[in-house]
């Protein structure tokens, strides 16, 4: 287990952020990122979440009252799989990256195929 301040986190997700090319952050449409200290009790093991409506799924009335999705990631499960703070630092680029690959419409068994499972 890594420890890491809430701040701490939070620049380690802004920076994960930042690694992502400039050219597909512009093509997030109504996304929101939000980091939580623990998921819901019945995953406890679950380190991000893409909870919306896929831009493969999204049709011409989806907008009219949809509120922005969201992608979650959880310091709690990161923190404690990890052994070093490069690990985790890791870790947190790859739970960003495969949260918004759901907002691209990239389900887990094609990200496990291409190495961000």
């Amino acid at each position: 287990m890594i420890a890491m301040s809430a701040q701490e986190f939070e620049t380690a997700v802004s920076d994960a952020l930042d690694v992502i090319p400039a050219d597909l952050m512009s093509l997030l449409d109504n996304v929101a990122f939000f980091i939580e200290d623990e998921p819901p009790e019945d995953d406890p093991d679950l380190l991000g979440l893409y909870e919306g409506v896929a831009l493969t799924e999204r049709d011409a009335g989806w907008e009219t009252f949809s509120l922005p999705d969201r992608i979650v990631l959880f310091r709690g499960p990161l923190t404690r799989m990890c052994a070093t703070r490069e690990e985790l630092l890791e870790e947190i680029e790859v739970t960003v990256v495969h949260e918004i690959a759901h907002h691209f419409g990239i389900d887990d068994r094609q990200l496990h195929d291409l190495g961000w499972g």
